[in-house]
C-alpha cells in the first residue's frame, strides 16, 4: 500500500514516523486520530523486533525431547513476524532480510525436526544452531544442514524468494497490495483518498535507477520482468519438490532474488548477471 508516513496527532500535535513505529497510535497520548504530513509512498515492511529469548530458555531446558506445545508456540511467533514483515520501507526497495530468511528457516526446520522419530545430535545441534543465530540473521552454513531437515531451507527459501518477488513487482509497478492505511484514521473516519495508489504517470523506478546509471545501457523494465519471471519458474519447482532440494540450490534462489533487488534498487547490470547465474544452479 501507499501511505502518508509522517503523521501529526490531532490531539496533541506530536509528530512521529509510522515507518518506525508502525502503529497509527500517537507515541505521546495514544490517540489514534491523525494526519498525514508527507506525499503517499509505497510501504509494506512493519517496524517489528523479533525476540525468541524465551523460547531459547525452553529449548535449552528440554535439551533432549521439545513438547509439541513449545513447538507450536516458537511456530506461531515465527509466522507473526513474517507476516508483518515486508520488503518496501517508506518507498524504497530493501534488500532480502537476513532476520526474515532466518525465520523462515526456523519455522520450517522446527516443523520438520518434531516429526522426526528418533531425532541425531547433528539435527538437534542445527536447530539449536538456527534459533541461537535467527534474531542476527545468521544461519548454519549449507554444509551444515541435514539431509533429513534440508527440506526446510528449501520451504524457507520459497516462502521467502515469493514474498521477495511480490514486493518487487508492487515497487516496480506502482500498485498497492491491500492493506491498512494510517489515514483511515484521520478524523476516525476513512479518509476520502484512502483508495487512491498513486498518479497514472508516475516514473518508472527503473527510469529513474537509469538516469544515475553510467557507461551502461538504461535497464529495460522488460529485461528485469523477464528474469523475475524465470525466478517465479525456479521457485515454483522448488515448491512442487516441497523444498526437499540441495541447500546449494535453495541458497541459489535467494541469491538470484537478492541480486535481482540490488539491480532495481542501484541499475547495475552485473547485477543483473548475477541473478541470471544463480538461476542456472537451481535444476529445471
Amino acid at each position: 500500500m501507499k501511505i502518508r508516513g509522517e503523521r501529526e496527532c490531532h490531539k496533541c500535535g506530536t509528530h512521529w514516523s509510522y515507518y518506525e513505529t508502525g502503529s497509527v497510535e500517537c507515541p505521546a497520548c495514544g490517540s489514534v486520530r491523525s494526519v498525514g504530513l508527507d506525499e503517499r509512498t509505497a510501504h509494506t515492511d512493519t517496524a517489528v523486533e523479533l525476540d525468541l529469548s524465551d523460547h531459547r530458555s525452553r529449548f535449552a531446558e528440554a535439551r533432549e525431547t521439545i513438547s509439541d506445545e513449545s513447538v507450536e508456540e516458537l511456530k506461531d511467533d515465527l509466522r507473526e513476524y513474517a507476516r508483518k514483515r515486508g520488503f518496501i520501507r517508506g518507498g524504497e526497495l530493501l534488500p532480502l532480510d537476513p532476520v526474515y530468511l532466518a525465520a523462515r528457516e526456523l519455522l520450517e526446520a522446527v516443523d520438520v525436526y518434531n516429526r522426526l522419530r528418533d531425532p541425531t545430535d547433528v539435527e538437534q545441534k542445527y536447530i539449536f544452531s538456527l534459533l541461537d543465530g535467527v534474531t542476527d540473521g545468521v544461519r548454519p552454513p549449507k554444509a551444515d544442514v541435514p539431509e533429513s531437515i534440508q527440506e526446510a531451507r528449501g520451504l524457507a527459501a520459497v516462502h521467502s524468494v515469493e514474498a521477495y518477488r511480490v514486493d518487487l513487482l508492487t515497487f516496480l509497478d506502482g500498485q498497492d497490495p491491500n492493506g491498512q492505511d494510517p489515514d483511515e484514521y484521520e478524523d476516525g473516519e476513512a479518509s476520502n483518498d484512502a483508495a487512491h495508489t498513486g498518479s497514472e504517470t508516475e516514473t518508472d523506478p527503473l527510469r529513474q535507477i537509469a538516469e544515475n546509471d553510467s557507461g551502461t545501457d538504461p535497464p529495460q523494465p522488460e529485461t528485469v520482468r523477464d528474469v523475475i519471471e524465470q525466478l517465479r519458474d525456479r521457485t515454483r519447482r522448488v515448491e512442487a519438490l516441497g523444498g526437499d532440494v540441495s541447500p546449494a540450490e535453495a541458497d541459489a534462489l535467494v541469491d538470484a532474488a537478492d541480486a535481482i533487488g540490488e539491480f532495481v534498487r542501484e541499475g547495475e547490470h552485473a547485477a543483473l548477471t548475477r541473478a541470471r547465474d544463480e538461476l542456472t544452479k537451481v535444476s529445471t
